[in-house]
């Protein structure tokens, strides 16, 4: 028969002696969405594929949206999301260090900030791995490429998805219950939210990987032939995101009345209104793609997937670092007075140091040094006599 192929564009696979094979046009073509055939004839060679793509995926050879202008247009999109992620990481590292710096910032809010930061953090480095993994070698037979490496990739890149959605769930159960549950201390509550953070997306990626291996064992697990096991992941994300848009509504009505209620005044309502500002304004812009793509195939809408998951995506984390991190007043206050006192502390440094020098080089300084060297050495003074006595 004929071997597993892969044409640069789509991978055919193993077929016997005059079997037709029609697999569907690769996502790189989203204009049409029909089929291609390829014969495996006795010569155990493969025929040309029929339609030829330029039919069967509505693509024109003399148009500008050929496989090499769509080879530069995803080049250069490559180069935008990974700045934006970098961008992230690096806003984001920098966030977690004035966290743990700072003693002020050790609290349970600051805590549940920080590992939504790291679970970004994870989902830079998962894509940076993910493209390093797959996309690495152009000239990589994606038909053989099955590897322990490239399907690890592939499941990290998930759980790190899955985390980012669950610590935002987590931030949006968080604020939740400080206005509900006022006067409750919330250190309780931080090992549960820690254990629901990672352990949930843990326990889905267990039930996944598990359902690849058995049912779905095919290339780097990038693929989406049976929906129901996409589903393992897609589900719990969708829960998630709906949740938080319950909490979101009911969130703003509780303030609402505490506002027009005028009872939480003070501080306290102040940095119960900052806190929601910020989580209110994170569970709207992190969820609305995911409900819009999320009943939909995954070749669907293709170019709007990649702006928004990668392109918009990929600065989410810049995004969650300022609004938690610095854009807060407290920060902010903070960092200036750390500021101003190295600022004094170097002042202090540089004064001592002038006056030492000073002192050093000063004239009277070197008189007062010989006038005492004179008191304190006898053997200096018996010297002295002893040369006057010569010369006489």
């Amino acid at each position: 028969g004929c071997a597993r192929d892969w044409d640069g564009l789509t991978c055919w696979p193993r077929a016997t002696f005059g079997e037709i094979v029609e697999v569907p046009c690769p996502r790189f073509f989203e204009e049409i969405t029909s089929f291609l055939q390829r014969n495996c004839t006795q010569e155990a060679y493969w025929s040309e594929p029929f339609p030829p793509y330029t039919i069967a995926c509505g693509f024109d050879e003399g148009s500008s949206k050929g496989p090499e202008d769509q080879k530069s247009y995803y080049s250069a999109f490559w180069r935008i999301y990974t700045a934006g992620y970098a961008a992230s990481v690096t806003s984001l590292i920098t966030a977690l260090i004035v966290f743990a710096a700072f003693r002020k910032f050790h609290c349970t809010r600051n805590y549940i900030h920080m590992h939504l930061f790291v679970s970004f953090i994870l989902r830079a480095i998962a894509v940076f791995t993910k493209d390093a993994v797959l996309f690495a070698d152009e000239t990589m037979d994606h038909c053989l490429m099955s590897t322990v490496a490239c399907k690890a990739a592939v499941a990290f890149f998930q759980f790190s998805i899955l985390a980012n959605f669950f610590w935002l769930l987590i931030e949006g159960i968080y604020l939740q219950t400080l206005l509900l549950l006022t006067f409750v201390s919330d250190k309780k509550y931080v090992w549960w939210f820690v254990f629901t953070g990672w352990g949930a997306p843990t326990a889905v990626m267990f039930a996944w990987i598990l359902t690849r291996i058995h049912q779905q064992n095919t290339g780097c697990w990038d693929d989406d032939e049976n929906g129901v096991v996409l589903w393992i992941i897609k589900g719990p994300i969708l829960l998630s995101v709906l949740i938080n848009f319950i909490i979101f509504i009911n969130v703003i009505r509780i303030l609402v009345h505490k506002l027009k209620s005028q009872d939480g005044g003070g501080s306290h309502s102040s940095h119960f209104v900052r806190l929601a500002k910020s989580t209110l304004l994170l569970i709207p812009l992190f969820g609305v793609h995911y409900i819009v793509f999320a009943f939909f195939p995954e070749s669907t809408g293709l170019e709007a997937r990649l702006y928004i998951e990668l392109g918009l995506g990929s600065f989410q984390g810049f995004v969650v670092a300022l609004l938690y991190c610095f854009s807060n007043a407290e920060v902010q206050s903070e960092l200036k007075k750390q500021l101003c006192k190295w600022q004094y502390q170097e002042y202090l440094n540089f004064t001592h140091k002038h006056r030492t020098l000073s002192r050093e080089n000063s004239p009277v300084n070197y008189v007062t040094q010989l006038s005492l060297l004179e008191k304190i050495s006898p053997k200096r003074k018996t010297s002295v006599y002893q040369n006057v006595i010569t010369s006489v």
